[in-house]
């Protein structure tokens, strides 16, 4: 689906919230293809909460009798007894908004974390959002459409000095969550350290690792020395480089060890088919074929 991808990319680029829409919703689309979406239809579903009603919210789902005694309009939640709850954490710092093509880390991050969070809504999985930045961006796991566009397009705001906190948002969610969740990481993976944390994770819950990365990121020399300036600090640095000119062999071995999906994804490339690729390897979100 080339076309589909190059149409979806171009959309996602622009600034208007519609554009983004409608590609988040496509792209989720497209990633429903080969996938099985029976464990989250059907018999099993089951009445989880009422809660106010939000401009967007389907008028099928009004809870009419808690409505009435209430004097305001409600709106009936359901849960499917197969359902496993989905924590998208996403990177805001300043390293993801760096960019050599048309389409940054981060603006591809935000827009297949809202493709990944509306296909999970869709097989009645409730979804939350974590932006791992020194921003307090967070929302609880829901079933409301409506609450996940504000959050998204909060992520698509961003500052050019923001600081990395994904260690510490993986060490939050660890200690919070009691059930178990698929947590779904977007991120350069840039934060040393940042492993660790998500092996924790793994012992409890599925975890997959979506790594952006950029092509500059990859053509640094083979060998030699750099004077940079780091994106998130400022501070300049003097850099060496070895043979092994990225860490990504290095990162997929270290997570496979915690038995943690990883895929990374170039901007240069063809990053939708691949993640749809990847997605159709599992039977659905939270279950591996």
């Amino acid at each position: 689906m080339p076309e589909l991808d190059e149409a979806i990319l171009e959309s996602i680029s622009r600034d208007d919230s519609r554009s983004f829409e409608l590609a988040v919703r496509r792209l989720a689309d497209s990633f429903h293809f080969g996938m099985d979406a029976s464990p989250f239809t059907g018999s099993g579903i089951e009445f989880h909460q009422s809660r106010p009603y939000e401009y967007g919210d389907p008028v099928k789902s009004i809870d009419w009798r808690v409505s009435a005694r209430m004097g305001k309009v409600f709106i009936k939640e359901y849960l499917s007894t197969k359902q496993v709850p989905v924590y998208l954490v996403v990177d805001t710092s300043a390293s993801m908004t760096l960019s050599s093509t048309a389409i940054s880390k981060y603006a591809l991050a935000v827009a297949l974390a809202g493709a990944l969070a509306v296909a999970s809504l869709d097989r009645m999985s409730p979804v939350g959002v974590i932006g791992s930045g020194s921003r307090a961006i967070q929302l609880s796991p829901t079933l409301s459409h409506p609450s996940l566009m504000r959050t998204l397009h909060h992520l698509r705001t961003y500052t050019w000095n923001e600081s990395t906190q994904l260690t510490r948002s993986l060490q939050e969610l660890d200690q919070r969550l009691a059930l178990r969740h698929l947590i779904i990481v977007l991120s350069d993976m840039h934060e040393p350290g940042v492993v660790p944390p998500l092996g924790c994770l793994a012992q409890r819950h599925e975890c997959m690792v979506i790594q952006l990365s950029d092509p500059m990121e990859h053509s640094h020399p083979v060998r030699g020395f750099v004077r940079a300036r780091e994106a998130e600090t400022s501070r300049e640095a003097t850099l060496s480089f070895s043979a092994n000119r990225s860490g990504l062999p290095d990162l997929k071995n270290l997570l496979s060890g915690y038995q943690i999906d990883h895929l990374n994804l170039r901007t240069d490339q063809t990053p939708l088919s691949r993640l749809r690729s990847f997605l159709q390897g599992r039977l659905s979100m939270g279950r591996k074929s």
